[in-house]
This record gives C-alpha cells, structure tokens and sequence, in this order.
C-alpha cells in the first residue's frame, strides 16, 4: 500500500536487525519511497533455519526502488553501531530516520528462564535501542524530517501480561520507556519518538519456528501491515508523532484503511503480546 502523497525521497533510514522480517519490510516499505536504507544485521552469512542475509536484504530494498547499504555487525556493540552510523553518514550525507527493531525474545517461566537468556534479552532489546539512538542523534538533529521508531509496545500493566513473561515484559517496556523518555528530553529537538507495535502476531521466521507455527502462521498477518504504518508515521510531521505509542491497525484506520484482509491473518487472527482484545 503505497500512498502517492508519502514521500520519503533522499531521506535516510537506518535500520536495526533488518536482514529479514519487519526490519526488513521497513526498510523495503521506505525503499519504495524514495528513501535510502541501512541496514544493519549479524546475518552476514546464509542462517540453516532462517531466510536471506544482510546482502540480499540490501539487494532487495535496491530491487524495490530505494539505495541500500548492509553492515555487519551486532547492535549490542557500540563500535558496530558508531561504524554503522558512520557508514550512512559517509554513503548518504546524514540520518533522518532510526528504526529500533532489532530484538530478542524468550518467555519461559522466571524459575527456567536462564541468566544468559535474562542478559540476551536486555542486551539487543534495551541497550542496542541506546546505542543506535545515542550514536544517531548528533545527525538526527540536522534534519528536518527525524524520527525515531521503536518497536516496542504501550506501556499495559494487565496484570496478566506483567505475569506472563516478566523478563521479556521489562525488556520490551525499557524500550518504551527510553523512547517515551527521549520524547520528553528532546522535546525541543524536532525528532519525533514513537514506538510501533502489531495488533496480531506477524508471519515472521520467530514465528515459523515455533511449534505450533504453522497454524499460528495461518492466524497472523504479513509483515507488510507492519511496513505500511511505518510508512505513516514516517511521513507525519515529527511533532506529530512524538511520544506516541502505536498500534499498526490504529495507524491504518488514521489514513482511512480499514479492511485489513489484504494482510492476512484470516478472520480470527492471533492477538499480541501485550495487546488485551476488546
């Protein structure tokens, strides 16, 4: 769904975990704007259980219609990210655009849940979304159209999702809160801070490999619902945006899109974490 008054022509994105999945669609929804797009991943090399690499995700944002750029590297890192950003500044004259997508996900109980997975989780979750934005914030400022995206939910004290996971709930939380928090610190700023996060699962490989997955693929909806309501926050003014939390349908509905079928999902699709079905 590409909506011909979107533009995101010369602007540049920056993108975290993108070699496949949402990051990916992002990137290739903001490709078929017009933007530039980096991407930074691990996958460097052909994953057995998971499709594409860094490089044919770049090959295929530059198939979609945009200039594209991979490093390789791990945004836990803060000397592959400071490369990362140093990379799109010199290929692209600056950054107008930060998607904190990169993440990782475990949900088993608090007794069986493993301290490396504990740290797994904070480490790609909250501080790769520090790093990325720190690093890209002296370029963020210079342009007139910044945004900063997180994937991460509103804030839900259900009980029930407090209960469900709480290892993964703070972690997904802190990005909230680092992107809520940075909206009130760089208020001044005109760089938009806004989280984004689906209604339903996403047919994504996380979701493919579990087990279950086949039937819970059938019950989710395409990783371009996810790309589209990127594409629509970007394109708002970044005053707009700021220091919101977004549902993917909530962001279609705003531009009149209400028939989500094209996305799959059929009709009961799988809700969310963190998303109470009302």
């Amino acid at each position: 769904m590409t909506n011909p008054q979107q533009s995101l022509a010369d602007r540049t994105v920056v993108v975290s975990g993108g070699s496949r999945g949402i990051g990916l669609a992002i990137g290739l929804g903001a490709a078929k704007l017009g933007a530039n797009v980096v991407l930074l991943a691990k996958t460097s090399e052909p994953h057995p259980k998971l499709p594409g690499t860094v490089h044919t995700a770049v090959a295929d944002v530059e198939a979609a219609g945009g200039k594209g750029l991979a490093v390789v590297g791990d945004v836990r890192n803060e000397e592959d990210v400071q490369r990362a950003v140093d990379a799109a500044v010199e290929r692209f004259g600056g950054i107008d655009i930060v998607i904190n997508n990169a993440s990782a996900i475990a949900t088993d109980p608090t007794e069986k849940l493993s301290a490396k997975k504990y740290d797994l989780m904070m480490d790609i979750n909250v501080r790769g979304t520090f790093l990325l934005t720190k690093a890209s914030l002296p370029h963020l400022r210079k342009s007139a159209h910044a945004h900063v995206v997180t994937l991460a939910p509103p804030l839900n004290m259900n009980p029930h999702w407090l209960g469900a996971h709480p290892a993964y709930t703070v972690s997904k939380y802190g990005m909230t809160l680092l992107s809520l928090g940075w909206a009130a610190e760089y208020a001044d700023a005109g760089i938009g801070f806004s989280c984004l996060w689906p209604e339903t699962y996403i047919a994504t490989s996380a979701v493919t490999n579990l087990a279950s997955g086949d039937e819970l693929v059938a019950r989710s909806r395409s990783t371009d619902i996810m790309a589209d309501a990127a594409a629509a926050i970007l394109t708002r003014p970044a005053a707009e945006a700021n220091g919101k939390c977004y549902i993917d349908s909530d962001v279609l509905a705003d531009i009149g899109v209400t028939d989500l079928s094209r996305y799959g999902g059929g009709d009961n699709p799988m809700w969310d974490i963190f998303v109470d079905k009302v």
